[in-house]
């Protein structure tokens, strides 16, 4: 993907526009502490139908919160395979369509020829990335060797997650969005993204890196979710040798992760956590600063 020429090739794209949608809203809610009873506003994030559509047809409706759209759209397109670039995106044009968003994606001619070859259909809702995937080949696709150069410390596994907590704008004010963030060491975070669905918020992020022109092989993803297969996938087409994940992977994650030379670190929790996979690139080194 993704690596450190994406922003070079970034493509003129036609229009982008801003949302005026919120990402969140107030609501009203009863709280009830003991036997007290109280009504209190809560914050509370949207969660949006946003169609991905490729020369004017719909290929994925996913869930989502309505941020970041464009970074979420060339994201996708990338962890997908749909693009091997930014650079073969001609124009990202985000429109209202009633209750939805409607994202239009215009490939320039080779990737367009290449993706009509292979178009199919989904419909991810936020609790499965996989769902509406007509082929078991293209759900259990096989994921490219990652580049396995870079080696963290066991501080920075404990360091990238507490660092993500503090680019969780949304989280901080609803506790019910998912976040991803790219930690490289000696800098922290350098890049988060968050939204209703675990899987959005990796793509968001992926989008983000490729127009940062961030190379996936110099840093870690980090994610407050579980890791599924497609979660695994999504990280080795960012390019990046670390999933850092708060809550446990599933069988076919770990053992996607083992094939594709990944080190995958799960059920984070202070200084402690578990090493799935390629646990040799852990090392015991000294904590980085970082703030």
């Amino acid at each position: 993907m993704p690596g450190g020429k994406a922003a070079a090739g970034k493509p003129e794209w036609g229009s982008i526009a801003s949302m005026t949608r919120p990402p969140l809203t107030s609501t009203s809610r009863i709280t009830r502490r003991g036997r007290v009873s109280a009504t209190a506003p809560r914050m509370v994030p949207e969660e949006t139908p946003i169609a991905l559509s490729y020369a004017g047809t719909t290929h994925a409706v996913m869930m989502a919160t309505p941020a970041d759209l464009d970074d979420f759209a060339l994201g996708f397109s990338l962890t997908e395979g749909i693009v091997s670039s930014a650079a073969e995106i001609d124009t990202i044009e985000v429109e209202e369509a009633g209750a939805g968003i409607d994202i239009q994606i215009r490939l320039k001619d080779t990737a367009n020829t290449r993706f009509q070859a292979r178009r199919r259909r989904l419909a991810g809702p936020v609790g499965c990335g996989l769902c509406g995937i007509e082929s078991i080949d293209e759900a259990m696709r096989a994921v490219r060797a990652v580049d396995a150069s870079l080696s963290l410390s066991a501080a920075d596994i404990t360091q990238a997650v507490r660092l993500l907590a503090k680019h969780q704008p949304l989280h901080a004010e609803t506790g019910a969005v998912h976040a991803a963030g790219f930690y490289v060491p000696g800098k922290g975070i350098v890049a988060a993204r968050e939204d209703v669905g675990r899987h959005n918020a990796l793509d968001k992020l992926a989008g983000a890196l490729a127009k940062a022109g961030i190379a996936g092989a110099s840093g870690a993803v980090v994610v407050t979710s579980r890791v599924s297969v497609e979660m695994v996938q999504k990280t080795a087409a960012i390019g990046a040798a670390f999933i850092v994940a708060v809550s446990a992977p599933t069988a076919l994650a770990v053992r996607t992760a083992e094939d594709a030379g990944m080190t995958l670190i799960a059920l984070v929790r202070g200084d402690d956590f578990d090493i799935f996979t390629h646990a040799d690139r852990v090392t015991d080194g000294e904590t980085r600063h970082v703030a």
